[in-house]
């Protein structure tokens, strides 16, 4: 964790030097799949808002770190509901998406372990359901309370 606001900057930095080439290689490994050029588009824009924003919003995360079922359940069930103003429930099955694949790919890469990888896409299976509840009482305009919206 960084002392000051220059080594968080510096910190940051670093990461998304490195998240860059991540996003090259996930690029390439989406095309030779087969996918559609609006289709990988797509994945990478959602990964870097992930790793390049999420992951870098408070504390600087590396990718690898934050690849983690913590995390992800974080941003999908919290983070984006609240911060990306385009969250819907297409968007939000877009993002796990784009997150199960980029585990893939990180598995395939030998930068995440299986178990990890398996955490991950449980995660999503089983809180998806909640966090589109929790999209829906966000979005409710007659929902007022924190309280209601977040399930304290």
């Amino acid at each position: 964790m960084p002392v000051n606001y220059e080594e968080y900057k510096q910190d940051c930095q670093k990461i998304r030097v490195a998240n860059e080439i991540l996003l090259k290689d996930f690029e390439s490994w989406l095309k030779s799949s087969g996918l559609s050029t609006k289709t990988i588009k797509q994945h990478c824009s959602n990964i870097d808002f992930y790793i390049n924003q999420y992951l870098l919003y408070t504390d600087p995360v590396s990718t690898e770190e934050g690849m983690d079922s913590g995390y992800v359940s974080m941003f999908l069930g919290y983070w984006f509901i609240r911060k990306a103003m385009w969250a819907s429930a297409t968007s939000l099955k877009n993002n796990a998406t784009s997150l199960k694949k980029f585990g893939k790919f990180l598995y395939e890469q030998h930068k995440m372990t299986k178990e990890d990888l398996d955490s991950i896409l449980t995660t999503i299976r089983e809180e998806m359901p909640e966090w589109q509840a929790t999209l829906k009482r966000y979005d409710d305009p007659s929902i007022e309370s924190i309280e209601d919206i977040w399930g304290y």
